[in-house]
């Protein structure tokens, strides 16, 4: 059995929609704004800290289809990310701790701008579905042209204290070619 096919066995029911403007609803926008912050600010540790032991973090590849194909233009056996907990962690450490992470040194210079944003009730009362849209701006170097990187999140968040944790992610690209030297950014 693949990694995506346990997750989705894994995953909980989806129920209603929360309404917009909901505390709940509030909590996890604000959660997503503070990570979108965390991350272009480079304070991946602080991030780090707000991802959940049995997190999968995964970006499928997108192909182009026909109109009557487009249940079959995400390609989740072949992904730019298939991350766990684990593997964030020393990505995060090798980032922030050594020096081998030469394809973010000097580090880019990301804007990520959440919208769109929908909060779902699951059949677990301590999680819930997020759908969000992100558009990602990436500078590098002294480079005048800027990179580009649109998509759809599919969080499931689940309560932590006062706040979330971020249990799976699946980030369906609207590019089928990206157009960056390469993806050693979060999205």
């Amino acid at each position: 059995m693949s990694a995506a096919q346990q997750v989705a066995e894994n995953a909980p029911v989806i129920g209603n929609p929360i309404p917009v403007g909901a505390e709940v609803y509030n909590r996890v926008v604000g959660f997503l704004y503070q990570e979108a912050t965390l991350l272009d600010t480079i304070r991946l540790k602080e991030w780090g800290a707000t991802l959940a032991p049995d997190l999968v973090y995964t970006v499928p590849l997108r192909q182009t289809r026909p109109m009557s194909q487009q249940a079959q233009s995400v390609i989740r056996t072949v992904q730019h990310y298939h991350d766990n907990y684990r593997s964030i962690m020393g990505r995060i450490m090798r980032l922030t701790e050594t020096r081998s992470a030469w394809a973010e040194d000097p580090p880019s210079r990301t804007r990520r701008m959440v919208s769109n944003v929908q909060v779902f009730a699951t059949d677990r009362p301590d999680e819930f579905a997020v759908v969000s849209y992100l558009l990602l701006t990436r500078s590098r170097f002294d480079f005048p042209d800027m990179d580009v990187i649109s998509g759809e999140r599919n969080d499931l968040l689940r309560v932590d204290g006062e706040g979330f944790k971020l249990v799976r992610r699946e980030v369906i690209l609207d590019q089928a070619v990206l157009g960056t030297p390469n993806l050693a950014i979060f999205l």
